[in-house]
């Protein structure tokens, strides 16, 4: 496994070793061992998959109990993944950072607890599976506006971003709950 740092210190890049040849690829996608040796600690106890469409975009969401860890990867198809520090003791408080995954490069975000995350499909229809550190708790789940300038998130153009009713009534920036 391929480790590359990211522009916030606690978010990682994961690319597998991937095997293939004329029949196709193999690759390991997951090993607990494996991963806590780059990172330490962690346990996941849920798997959420999802399929969306073109211009879709799920969050920014997070939980303010509870709060999850997310590994990311694609399926099929190609997303825009974001993560924003919302940790008020982090010197990176407010600051986001971005990967385009997708089933052709496999490779896999790693968004600790203490971050909002969300995503943009760019393909005709994309898969996406995350891996949790907690479980879901609807009471704590929270979402900041996608399109926040006070975060200036810089999301690739798409003809239309398509929204829950849930993430049209997120809040701002300026407005959310943060982590200490």
């Amino acid at each position: 496994m391929q480790v590359t740092k990211t522009s916030l210190a606690d978010v990682l890049l994961l690319t597998p070793k991937v095997y293939g040849d004329e029949r196709g690829h193999f690759f390991e996608s997951f090993n607990q061992q494996s991963f806590n040796k780059l990172i330490s600690g962690v346990n996941f106890v849920q798997d959420n998959q999802s399929r969306s469409a073109k211009g879709v975009l799920r969050g920014l969401h997070y939980q303010i109990q509870q709060a999850q860890g997310k590994l990311v990867r694609v399926l099929q198809g190609e997303i825009f993944d974001v993560a924003v520090d919302l940790r008020r003791s982090s010197a990176q408080f407010g600051q986001w950072t971005s990967a385009t995954l997708s089933a052709n490069n496999q490779q896999q975000m790693w968004i600790p607890p203490g971050f909002a995350h969300g995503f943009l499909v760019l393909s005709d229809t994309a898969d996406v599976l995350y891996k949790t550190t907690d479980y879901y708790a609807p009471r704590f789940e929270r979402a900041i506006r996608w399109d926040d300038s006070a975060l200036g998130i810089v999301w690739p153009n798409v003809e239309r971003v398509i929204l829950s009713e849930k993430d049209q009534q997120s809040v701002a920036f300026a407005n959310a709950e943060y982590y200490d």
